[in-house]
């Protein structure tokens, strides 16, 4: 059965919500290849998923280690965080798994959690402890990091609560982290080399707990929260998405960049837009 609701939008056109997934515990993770199909985590089932448009969704890996938050570069490679061993990967386009980072001065990462890769290469994740993954810590901080083209990791932030979604606005000079626990995201400057600086709370009392974030062609802001909330690149609020649960992510993709997709608990959503994501 698909599940059609029209939503008024204030700057938008109407947007439908259409259930494309379902029957699965948590979903996480969507993300778009340029190659023409989504893939997004099944993270309880260890796996990673992948929809053609047009067929039905299938298992893109299994053994996918808790998978959350995932990413495509420019070269159709794909990052994935895995959170039971606690590290970043990259899957190359044949398959080849790579680890990217599994510590920090010796010590095993918490659990990373989204991810995004940024103009030149530059990929951002972050890096909180949800549930059981608390008791396994190692680190004594909550970490937001940048693994440059070349060169070690650096860390940008330990924020006191934790970081969750994280994006790049579309001219590439703005980072973007959802923090759960604070109910707001922030924003960093981002120099040639892909260096953060000048940290503020761009959007502050978000209703619900936030997770994911991503942006469009305009700047906007989409957080999964209570619903989708959507918000100018000033912080202002300017749309609401109801949804039927709690969303935990989204992210752009098909054809056209048009369709937002959103991972909420045991589903996935297509929310067709009149503007497009930003790549």
């Amino acid at each position: 059965m698909v599940l059609v609701l029209a939503v008024p939008a204030q700057d938008f056109s109407d947007i439908k919500v259409e259930q494309l997934a379902k029957d699965y515990t948590f979903t996480e993770g969507p993300a778009w290849s340029k190659e023409g199909y989504l893939v997004f985590s099944d993270t309880p089932g260890d796996r990673l998923m992948k929809w053609v448009p047009g067929h039905a969704v299938e298992v893109f890996r299994t053994d996918a280690h808790g998978p959350s938050g995932n990413a495509f570069d420019n070269e159709g490679r794909l990052y994935t965080c895995e959170t039971r061993l606690r590290r970043v990967t990259r899957t190359d386009k044949k398959g080849a798994v790579e680890v990217l980072a599994d510590q920090w001065e010796g010590k095993k990462l918490n659990a990373p959690n989204d991810i995004v890769v940024g103009k030149g290469g530059h990929v951002y994740f972050t890096d909180p402890a949800f549930g059981e993954q608390a008791d396994h810590r190692e680190l004594d901080f909550y970490g937001v990091y940048h693994i440059p083209p070349k060169g070690p990791m650096k860390v940008i932030a330990k924020p006191a609560g934790r970081p969750n979604g994280i994006a790049i606005s579309p001219n590439g000079r703005v980072l973007y982290v959802v923090n759960s626990d604070e109910r707001n995201v922030r924003a960093y400057d981002l120099d040639k080399n892909g260096e953060a600086s000048n940290e503020r709370v761009l959007i502050a009392r978000i209703a619900g707990v936030p997770g994911g974030v991503r942006v469009d062609e305009k700047g906007n802001l989409y957080v999964t929260a209570d619903g989708v909330a959507i918000y100018n690149a000033e912080g202002k609020l300017i749309h609401h998405v109801e949804m039927h649960g709690h969303p935990s992510n989204c992210g752009f993709g098909e054809a056209d960049y048009r369709t937002l997709f959103v991972t909420d608990g045991g589903f996935v959503y297509r929310l067709r837009m009149e503007v497009k994501g930003a790549y």
